[in-house]
């Protein structure tokens, strides 16, 4: 990253960035108008108290705001393609699994409290798909291994049972390597990893609103 770059350095206030093969330069440059969009979204973004706390809304609720309140209501939209080989004339189907969000060849996936093996698909998904000409660069939102620690110390804060946030989840560090090892092949990978400095308790605010 550049260090006299205004808007990453303000980015980098509550996200680790991770940058592979100039996705960051692929991102900024080749797709101005999906990374102006990423970018709002993902910079306003705060990890509410209330969201963490929220039960039973599957393992991405505390990310609504980057998915259901940010990116889909500007235009980007879950994706599956259907792609396929042939061999000795025979064609065989070969589905690619759903990406979270799709548009203009940028796919960003959330992994927010998956087991970890997620990654893997993910990176596969962004292999095949750079491959086939369908996408540029695979953007991957999840959370930094520091963020990880404190919310694993702090689980019962939230309400949560113990082991909720395991070693075993998706954070960064166990991504990293798995990217460094060549797990997209030679798709682009920028990762925004959320920091701690994110959290934001509003439980004051929600008082107040009663």
């Amino acid at each position: 990253m550049n260090a006299h770059d205004p808007e990453l350095e303000s980015l980098a206030r509550h996200w680790e960035i991770f940058d592979w093969r100039n996705g960051l330069a692929v991102l900024r440059h080749v797709h101005a108008a999906e990374w102006r969009e990423m970018f709002g979204v993902i910079s306003a973004f705060r990890l509410k108290h209330a969201d963490i706390a929220m039960q039973g809304r599957g393992n991405k609720s505390e990310m609504a705001g980057v998915l259901d309140h940010g990116l889909y209501a500007l235009g980007w939209r879950e994706r599956q393609f259907a792609t396929g080989v042939v061999v000795d004339g025979v064609a065989r189907e070969t589905p690619t699994h759903k990406v979270d969000c799709f548009k203009g060849k940028v796919a960003l996936e959330v992994e927010w409290n998956n087991k970890d093996p997620f990654f893997d698909r993910d990176l596969n998904n962004f292999r095949l798909l750079f491959d086939l000409g369908v996408v540029d660069v695979g953007v991957i939102v999840t959370r930094t291994t520091d963020l990880q620690g404190w919310l694993h110390a702090n689980y019962q804060l939230f309400g949560k049972q113990r082991g909720t946030y395991g070693s075993s989840t998706t954070h960064s560090e166990k991504l990293y390597p798995r990217i460094r090892g060549g797990g997209a092949g030679g798709c682009p990978v920028v990762v925004f990893a959320l920091r701690k400095e994110a959290y934001l308790d509003d439980r004051a605010s929600a008082r107040d609103d009663h």
